[in-house]
């Protein structure tokens, strides 16, 4: 389970690798080229002597022109230990391979941005034995989606411009059209994009519509916060609420997957008071065939 802001914005791309090499055509207009093959590797760069040197996300990238490594960083705030760090894995790295690494960093802040995309240079002035110079994707130039039909069009896309700008002015706006577009996901990808999401943002009023959004819809129920939250619904003294929203979510997920829904069977949905049983039933409608396969057993 993602944990943290840090790791959710370098282990998305681990999700979805394409959407990296899309995020540097597309956002940062970058002439990568198009690969082939994409997969992750592993993030260890610790050599024998006992310095231990991690990246966060690494990634293969077969194409046309050659192989590619691709570094991620997740970067919260100005940190000037990377200007000794970021060089080492690229180095280390075309050591190791024989690869052409890439450095992407990824940010949530303007000003983490500006100081991660100015380049790094060793030497002196206007002889440089080395210059490495970061691709960046944060909030000045990752695209702010709101649009319901975007979302859906690049879904992976739309997920990260909710993780870098979810807790600017537009990121109700911005939820709101991710929370629309992942209905049209299977439900594993769906809940993985959302805890995803949920990780990154910082700001408590997002977070709260944000795990709003996700009670109403099908594969919350697979999302490994359902639990947390609806424990703090208990302790709120929001029994009663969270059960009607189950019941309402049952009966649209039902509809969502052109289920018929008897007379009976809405009756017995609406009589029920037992959450434990309608989170049951939800789960079995996931794949249900028919209404009644819901109460299989019982």
């Amino acid at each position: 389970m993602v944990g943290s802001p840090h790791e959710a914005l370098h282990r998305i791309f681990q999700k979805d690798p394409t959407l990296l090499t899309q995020a540097l055509q597309r956002v940062l207009h970058v002439p990568f080229p198009e690969p082939r093959e994409i997969a992750a590797m592993n993030v260890d760069l610790t050599e024998l002597e006992p310095i231990e040197r991690r990246v966060d996300t690494l990634m293969r990238a077969e194409t046309d022109e050659g192989t590619y490594l691709l570094v991620v960083e997740s970067q919260g705030k100005v940190d000037d230990r990377k200007r000794g760090s970021w060089p080492y894995y690229l180095s280390y790295l075309y050591e190791k391979y024989r690869c052409e690494p890439v450095l992407i960093v990824i940010t949530q802040s303007s000003t983490t941005a500006r100081w991660a995309s100015r380049p790094i240079r060793f030497g002196f002035r206007g002889w440089h034995s080395m210059t490495v110079r970061p691709l960046v994707l944060g909030p000045d130039n990752v695209p702010v989606i709101t649009d319901e039909r975007w979302a859906e069009r690049d879904l992976p896309l739309a997920v990260l411009s909710a993780m870098t700008h979810g807790r600017g002015p537009q990121s109700p706006a911005i939820l709101e059209s991710l929370a629309c577009a992942l209905r049209t996901t299977d439900a594993d990808t769906a809940a993985a994009f959302a805890q995803f999401v949920d990780s990154c943002l910082t700001d408590a009023q997002a977070k709260q519509m944000w795990r709003d959004l996700m009670e109403t819809v099908q594969y919350f129920w697979r999302h490994p916060l359902a639990e947390q939250v609806r424990e703090e619904g208990r302790e709120e003294g929001r029994e009663e609420g969270r059960i009607e929203t189950s019941r309402a979510m049952l009966l649209r997920l039902l509809e969502w997957r052109r289920v018929p829904v008897p007379t009976v069977v809405r009756e017995r949905i609406q009589a029920c008071t037992d959450l434990g049983r309608l989170e049951a039933w939800a789960e079995r409608a996931v794949r249900a065939a028919s209404a009644d396969e819901l109460f299989a057993g019982e």
